[in-house]
């Protein structure tokens, strides 16, 4: 049986929703609200939402589609995705980046461009510019090296729990000092 894409789904939610269908068939999970992929293609997880964002870089257009990933994102370098590509989205602790837009190609483009910022290659200014030469040259028809696929190997084990910073005596005295107020 083929999954069929809820139709109280919005138009432009449906629309990007059925990409993801036809590159990687029926979703591992479906609600009323969201499809989810597992381990699908290149990425982790896929994720397609019947709400979308109104996002206005390079230009507008929604996103609907997240495309999650393991990866390493040093704390250091966390605000300069953030000045690159407010789509693109970390979660230190459970070690992914991901990035949320209307298709694979243009999550492709933003995660490519996030791992150059990581790695020094180019900084966010570069990448916002280059992001936008080459969602031109997707509309042109020409080469889109960047949306292709990744242009590097997502690494596992990049979970980050953190340090702990408060000891169990501190703890347990937190508890009994709790419990002396009532």
């Amino acid at each position: 049986m083929t999954f069929t894409i809820p139709q109280d789904w919005p138009e432009e939610s449906r629309e990007a929703a059925q990409l993801v269908l036809d590159a990687h068939g029926d979703p591992d999970e479906a609600t009323d609200t969201r499809l989810i992929w597992h381990d699908a293609g290149d990425w982790k997880r896929i994720i397609a939402t019947k709400a979308f964002h109104e996002h206005r870089f390079p230009a507008p257009h929604i996103d609907c589609v997240e495309s999650v990933l393991d990866y390493h994102v040093p704390p250091e370098k966390a605000t300069e995705l953030a000045v690159f590509d407010g789509s693109v989205m970390i979660d230190r602790t459970a070690g992914e980046i991901s990035a949320r837009c209307h298709d694979e190609q243009a999550n492709f483009l933003a995660l490519n461009l996030a791992h150059d910022i990581v790695t020094g290659s180019r900084t966010p200014r570069e990448a916002r510019d280059y992001y936008a030469e080459e969602f031109l040259n997707a509309r042109r028809k020409g080469p889109t090296p960047y949306m292709d696929g990744l242009r590097f190997t997502p690494k596992t084990d990049t979970k980050d729990p953190d340090e702990p910073i408060l000891s169990d005596a501190q703890l347990e005295r937190a508890v009994a000092e709790g419990e002396q107020q009532g």
